[in-house]
């Protein structure tokens, strides 16, 4: 049996949706923040503050803050690719990098989250490794419940600690 690999994860879901509807979910402050933020904002290259519906572009900085978090738990990072389509990679938790790519299997849509550059230190494994692979793992979810259904999962009380859906 191959040793288990800490530094990388891969998660799958099938969603009953265009590509191009879960491209802009992924890709525009609107659609974070209908399914996984509770604020999604985007500052361009030159410093301007992008529109609510403009798609994300190459170098572009962010400001990402959750449901059921204080203001205090904020991500700030940088959008590293985009291709207009299918694609997006963004840095994420430290040294991270997260790709989402979106395709067609068997006439299925499918969303590929792959996180990389976890660091090998314990607490890396713990925090960057397992919990950020269970928290993709309840956000793929709530993509595919507001997508195909509307019902959004996420715990909105700030009150509330240690839930899988914050």
């Amino acid at each position: 049996m191959p040793e288990y690999d800490w530094s990388k994860f891969t998660k799958r879901i099938s969603v009953k949706a265009p590509v191009e509807t879960i491209y802009e979910a992924w890709t525009t402050q609107d659609g974070l923040e209908d399914w996984f933020l509770r604020l999604a904002q985007f500052t361009t290259p030159d410093g301007n503050i992008r529109e609510r519906d403009d798609f994300v572009q190459k170098d572009d900085r962010y400001k990402w803050l959750w449901h059921g978090w204080p203001d205090e738990t904020v991500e700030f990072g940088l959008i590293l690719k985009t291709n207009g389509k299918d694609l997006v990679q963004f840095s994420f938790a430290a040294t991270c990098t997260v790709t989402v790519s979106i395709k067609k299997e068997q006439g299925e849509t499918i969303v590929e989250l792959s996180q990389e550059h976890i660091p090998l230190d314990e607490s890396s494994k713990v925090k960057y490794h397992l919990g950020c692979m269970e928290g993709w793992t309840f956000y793929l979810a709530n993509l595919k419940s507001i997508m195909e259904g509307g019902v959004d999962l996420r715990n909105k009380n700030v009150k509330l600690a240690q839930l899988v859906n914050a």
